[in-house]
């Protein structure tokens, strides 16, 4: 039998509330133990009210592989602490066996082998099984939408997020807050939050002009679940405007503001307000520096940097609960609480096995009728990837999706350097898997993914790699303003990931040639994702389909251009 803690349930006691580290370590499994429904959503309930979280599901709908992260530094004061601990090292940090079910849902070790075994994740009418049984133990959790939620797909991009609206509107979310949605525009955004059935909050979404709260966008919603008052605050994606194009919502300002969170938790806590929950799509690290500076927060339910954790982590007294990404988690979070304050927590990470629950018919049937119209485009098949190849996008340095994309670049739009956005998001493709073009759209699909060519020097090269370096490996969380590392295709480099910024990058070499670049020298390099207005270029998704549809069978070897020192 598994064990009821095996998947990733733990508890604490009051006590732990004031400064116990540990959470208790998860049950062995052997590998290829049988998993039923039943024994995934097993669950002592406990206190008088229940959290149920998703975030980054970037527009997922269907079941997927997904390949948790290599590479994920820590810097500083980070520097070995979760969630920057990966593979072994992360295992046998919670007690997981090799082989094991916990170990293909958590870490990225056997990966194409073990999905052989444990199959597809995700599926948000597997999502909503998990959550119709949750609100069958306990009716009036809240469920809550952590972001990066109306993005991500082909069907996504052509209805302007409207399929994902539609599927998780069925869901019934209580709460949501926000990051990539915004790249559909604020027309679109403002359009859509206008008629959701649920709360939009975003403390931190002020008016440019004025710089005030957006009136669309709350701060916070109260809600009376178990005798005891709510209160959920929203915190966005604090740095749209850099990581994104700042003028597809002019109208809207962002940053942390965390001087404003603390008067948002003193104006709940002075109405009254029992427990405290933040929503947030700040970045783990980010949620962490914030705990430590904001007093009153009870539950940080993190999104943004898709970590997946199973126990939270705790900052003084605040619980930073991790829940992954691309519909690969659920995470439910039970409170005790009692007089006016949080007395206890315990918290089950689930993985959603796709081949172990049972998907919920009406949801989908729902997307399915969300998908029926795009269906010979979705499902045509544009390449394969050979017998050892395994397509992943995830950690601080290339994945072999990026890989590919830059070699379409190169190719494509005859460059002597490719740069491709090092962005979270995007499921795996195992060896001897057809391609299609839906898994083409599930790793470029963005509203601004024009496919620039321009000249640039040596020196502005290592400018925008410092640049970016800067954003993930600066000490200061609040100062980590980007996703991971800029992925570069015919460039080598150094990076020391300790040194200042203007230091961390060194022996930049044009790979065709094996010469160092020259500072002065023009070079061809080709891209997407510019965050400038009025980009111009094919759409990133073509030039990737032309790149696979020459190769017929797509062949990935080790990146080794990239030398990290210091990690």
């Amino acid at each position: 039998m598994i064990s009821r803690r095996d998947f990733l349930q733990v508890s604490m006691a009051a006590s732990a509330m004031v400064g116990a580290s540990g959470f208790g370590n998860w049950a062995r499994l052997a590998a290829q133990q049988s998993l039923t429904q039943d024994q995934l959503l097993e669950f002592d309930t406990f206190g008088n009210i229940s959290l149920i979280h998703i975030t980054d599901i970037h527009a997922q709908l269907k079941p997927i592989f997904f390949r948790e992260p290599e590479v994920n530094l820590g810097i500083g004061a980070a520097n070995g602490q979760m969630p920057h601990v990966t593979g072994a090292d992360f295992r046998k940090a919670y007690g997981i066996a090799d082989g094991s079910p916990s170990a293909y849902a958590l870490t990225y070790n056997d990966f194409a082998s073990l999905a052989k075994t444990y199959g597809r994740v995700g599926g948000l009418d597997r999502v909503s099984t998990v959550i119709n049984a949750i609100r069958a133990d306990r009716p009036d959790a809240l469920l809550l939408d952590g972001g990066d939620t109306w993005h991500g797909s082909y069907t996504c991009h052509h209805t302007e997020g409207q399929d994902m609206v539609n599927v998780m509107n069925a869901l019934k979310p209580d709460a949501m807050t926000f990051h990539w949605e915004f790249t559909l525009g604020s027309d679109r955004v403002n359009e859509i939050v206008e008629g959701l059935p649920f709360a939009a909050l975003g403390q931190n979404i002020f008016d440019s002009e004025w710089d005030e709260p957006a009136e669309l966008f709350k701060p916070y919603k109260f809600f009376d679940r178990g005798g005891s008052k709510v209160a959920v605050i929203g915190q966005a994606f604090p740095y749209m405007p850099i990581a994104n194009p700042r003028w597809m919502f002019p109208e809207y300002s962002f940053g942390i503001r965390d001087e404003n969170m603390q008067d948002m938790v003193n104006e709940v806590r002075e109405a009254g307000a029992d427990v405290v929950v933040v929503l947030s799509h700040n970045g783990f690290d980010v949620d962490k520096k914030m705990a430590g500076r904001v007093q009153g927060i009870d539950v940080i339910l993190s999104g943004h940097t898709h970590d997946a954790l199973p126990e939270p982590v705790l900052v003084e007294k605040t619980h930073i609960i991790a829940s992954g990404s691309n519909g690969k988690f659920v995470s439910r979070v039970d409170l005790d609480v009692r007089d006016g304050q949080l007395m206890g927590l315990k918290h089950k990470l689930i993985p959603i096995f796709s081949d172990v629950i049972a998907p919920d018919a009406t949801i989908t049937k729902l997307i399915d009728e969300q998908r029926a119209p795009y269906a010979d485009q979705l499902s045509e098949v544009i390449g394969r990837t050979d017998d050892a190849s395994t397509l992943y996008r995830r950690g601080n340095f290339n994945g072999t999706w990026d890989d590919l994309i830059c070699d379409a670049l190169l190719s494509e739009r005859e460059a002597d350097i490719a740069m491709s956005p090092g962005v979270r998001w995007g499921p795996s493709i195992l060896p001897g898997q057809e391609i299609t073009r839906e898994d083409i759209w599930n790793v470029t699909s963005m509203s601004y993914g024009e496919a620039y060519r321009s000249e640039m020097t040596g020196e502005f090269i290592k400018v925008i790699l410092e640049d970016v370096g800067d954003n993930l490996f600066n000490p200061d969380p609040y100062y980590q303003q980007g996703g991971d590392m800029v992925r570069v295709g015919g460039l080598g480099y150094r990076i020391d990931v300790t040194k200042p910024q203007g230091e961390r990058i060194s022996d930049l070499t044009l790979l065709k040639t094996g010469e160092e670049l020259q500072a002065d020298k023009n070079y061809v390099v080709a891209g997407w994702a510019s965050v400038n207005e009025g980009t111009e270029g094919p759409q990133i998704w073509d030039v990737v389909e032309s790149h696979i549809k020459k190769l017929g069978t797509v062949s990935v070897t080790p990146n080794t251009s990239v030398k990290v020192v210091g990690a």
